[in-house]
């Protein structure tokens, strides 16, 4: 695991939960700390290295409909979205399929204030996942989230970031910011066969531009 340095009371990602779909899967978000005094998993699997964690954000203070799906059109992209909790060690829960995304249920709903946080595997044993292609994404691009009341989330891409994993931007990705905005996660880099590990991690950064309604 690569060492990653992780604020108090806040839970560090597992390399490779159980369940992932691969030994090259490359889910690379991560959750709160299920309880307070939570410090870092003791999971030696092999996929993501630890990173940072959000704050836990209860659904029902965002005001906000819950997402039900996830599309970057200008890639392709497109997935129903499983909801993300965290594990009985405060590690983020992945999605078991690497064809589907997932969102951090305890933290900011997309289209709240705050950085929502929405994550997926760029590949898996059997190929490539949902988010293999997240890496390319231009600024400009466009990432739309569905919700469960109909609406539509419409988010413009402001950067794209590709950091190694010892050096998490942790403010840039979780601290507090003026308005609704979103991050994709997931793994990038060179996957290092030594480690069975990705060297970096790619973050997606976007702010809210619009709200539709079906």
């Amino acid at each position: 695991m690569v060492g990653v340095a992780v604020p108090a009371g806040i839970a560090a990602l597992p390399q490779e939960p159980a369940g992932a779909p691969s030994e090259r899967t490359a889910l690379v978000a991560a959750a709160a700390a299920g309880a307070a005094g939570s410090s870092s998993s003791s999971s030696t699997s092999d996929a993501a290295a630890a990173v940072p964690a959000p704050a836990v954000v209860p659904l029902s203070v965002t005001a906000v409909a819950a997402p039900t799906a996830v599309q970057v059109p200008s890639l392709g992209i497109s997935s129903d979205l499983v909801r993300l909790g965290t594990t009985a060690d405060g590690a983020l829960e992945v999605p078991a399929d690497a064809a589907h995304a997932g969102w951090f249920a305890q933290g900011v709903a997309p289209g709240a204030v705050g950085p929502a946080v929405i994550a997926g595997h760029v590949d898996s044993r059997s190929g490539p996942g949902v988010f293999a292609r997240l890496s390319q994404v231009a600024q400009g691009a466009q990432v739309e989230v569905r919700r469960a009341d109909g609406s539509t989330a419409v988010f413009v891409v402001t950067g794209v970031q590709q950091v190694a994993k010892d050096a998490f931007p942790t403010q840039a990705v979780y601290g507090p910011v003026a308005g609704p905005e979103l991050r994709l996660i997931t793994c990038g880099g060179a996957f290092d066969e030594s480690t069975r590990h990705y060297v970096d991690n790619v973050v997606v950064y976007a702010r809210l531009a619009q709200t539709t309604t079906s």
